[in-house]
């Protein structure tokens, strides 16, 4: 019988993943492409992935793959091999490697079949990715984005852009990406002749936005290959000046990787110079925010004193004050109004 999910438990899988010896690569593509049947090519390739002992998550729809993933080196090519043999569209892509890696991003393989790779909003049939942007890569980056007429957009959420971007970067204050979209397109509206730089972590989001702006008249829109990881990883190779600046935002573990010494958020509790990323310990509330060494242990970090309090409760009673509760949003706060920052005065009174 063929085992096309994870039967084990998390605590189980994060014991493994702590006592293995054998170092790790964390690794990020995608690829635009039709895929027919997607729960046949997904069960195709958790086969061949779990085989490989290969953890990650990856997204599978018909317009294509979107996948972050924790290989073992010794299965490293096998797993380049298998990936780029699932589909003549794979064939070669571009695997972009992690910046700042300790091997411990995921600890599980998970597959999922989705609507889209990227949830866009878009319901008009005559959008077509094929029609997207200009490809830049580092260097070339560099040289456009050096340019005064050159407008850059970060198409990131807030929590993202608020521990690292691209000198002079605008942000798009939106709480989703199919909110930005139209957003950005508004918001630039009369500069449709303008260089426009568009950039994201990995290169999904802003390939997508760059055929969504040429689809609504724009027409000089680049944005940059392999996103902010793989520009970190060629201008390191080419020695060339690095200008993002902080920290790059990722979707696992490590929850960040440092591109550059520069911290430009600050903690959402006390205010001072923080740009760890961490989650509110308190398992009824969870909430994704950034809190700096001395807040960390004030709080025995949580987010709050109420959180601290819970925390110290026997897991009964714990779990008593977790039914009915729906702490779904806030685990990734996306907003620009971050819970904390209204309390954080109060707190620290």
């Amino acid at each position: 019988m063929r085992v096309l999910h994870n039967r084990i438990s998390n605590e189980e899988l994060k014991r493994r993943l702590y006592e293995e010896t054998e170092p790790r690569t964390t690794v990020s593509f995608y690829q635009y492409f039709y895929i027919a049947n997607p729960q046949e090519f997904r069960d195709n390739l958790f086969l061949q992935f779990d085989t490989l002992k290969v953890f990650g998550r990856i997204y599978i729809a018909n317009e294509g793959i979107n996948a972050q993933m924790s290989v073992p080196a010794s299965n490293y090519q096998a797993f380049v091999e298998a990936l780029y043999t699932a589909d003549t569209a794979l064939n070669g892509i571009r695997i972009n490697i992690a910046v700042d890696d300790d091997g411990k991003s995921f600890w599980v393989l998970r597959m999922k079949v989705r609507e889209k790779i990227v949830a866009d909003g878009i319901n008009d049939p005559t959008f077509d990715m094929a029609n997207k942007g200009k490809y830049l890569k580092a260097a070339e980056a560099n040289k456009m984005m050096s340019k005064i007429d050159t407008i850059i957009v970060d198409m990131r959420n807030h929590y993202e852009y608020e521990v690292g971007h691209f000198e002079n970067a605008i942000e798009v204050p939106s709480d989703t990406f199919r909110q930005q979209l139209p957003m950005a397109a508004e918001m630039l509206a009369d500069k449709k002749d303008k260089n426009i730089v568009m950039y994201c972590t990995g290169g999904i989001r802003c390939e997508k936005a760059s055929a969504y702006m040429l689809h609504q008249g724009f027409q000089n829109v680049y944005h940059i290959e392999g996103g902010i990881i793989e520009y970190t990883n060629k201008a390191k190779q080419e020695h060339l000046p690095i200008l993002f600046k902080g920290k790059n935002f990722v979707f696992d573990e490590r929850l960040g990787e440092r591109i550059t010494d520069d911290v430009i958020a600050e903690c959402h509790q006390c205010g001072t110079k923080a740009d760890t990323h961490t989650n509110c310990k308190n398992e009824a509330c969870h909430l994704l925010f950034i809190q700096c060494p001395t807040c960390a242990d004030e709080f025995d970090g949580c987010c709050s004193q109420q959180c601290a309090d819970t925390l110290k409760l026997s897991p009964e009673e714990r779990a008593e004050l977790r039914k009915g509760k729906d702490n779904g949003q806030m685990i990734f706060s996306k907003s620009k109004h971050h819970p904390l920052r209204k309390h954080r005065d109060e707190w620290k009174k």
